[in-house]
């Protein structure tokens, strides 16, 4: 709802917030997600372990101590419905669509009902095949062209989760 008495976008009574998973989130997508946040004038909150330093323009950062998935756990505990996940960890991912948050990944992928299980289940597969032994391609080198792109999938984002609710 957005009260025209108070700029800031709401989901119902709570402020829209973008929560990254900011530990391995490229520098071109959390500029990038500065910016729209700043633009809209949402909520923003980088989670990231102790062992990074971050210091954005535009929101907040929480340093959580390091612990295997402290961080997410976190994210998680903070999570509000409505909100937006930015996240490579198909499992946190998981988590925010189950907890009614929309999900994306830095590559502009989103997250959805219809992609989530297939993509644990790949996520399992390849966990099992490296404890075996096997080895993977690293991915491509990101290039600006992936930024645009996911610029471009965050701000059609962003606004379709502040039309579900005007």
């Amino acid at each position: 709802m957005i009260d025209p008495h108070n700029d800031e976008k709401t989901i119902g009574s709570q402020r829209l917030t973008i929560r990254v998973d900011a530990d391995a989130c490229p520098v071109g997508v959390r500029r990038n997600i500065e910016s729209q946040a700043r633009f809209h004038n949402l909520g923003l909150v980088f989670y990231t372990d102790d062992s990074h330093e971050l210091n954005p323009d535009y929101g907040e950062v929480r340093q959580i101590g390091q612990g295997r998935d402290a961080v997410d756990l976190a994210l998680v505990n903070q999570l509000a419905a409505g909100d937006i996940v930015i996240t490579q960890d198909y499992g946190l991912a998981a988590l925010a669509l189950s907890r009614g948050a929309a999900a994306m990944h830095p590559g502009g992928m989103l997250y959805t009902e219809h992609n989530i299980d297939a993509l644990l289940a790949e996520r399992h597969l390849a966990a099992r095949a490296r404890k075996a032994g096997e080895r993977f391609q690293r991915p491509k080198a990101r290039q600006s062209a992936d930024d645009i792109h996911f610029g471009s999938r965050l701000r059609d984002l962003i606004k379709s989760r502040m039309a579900a609710d005007v």
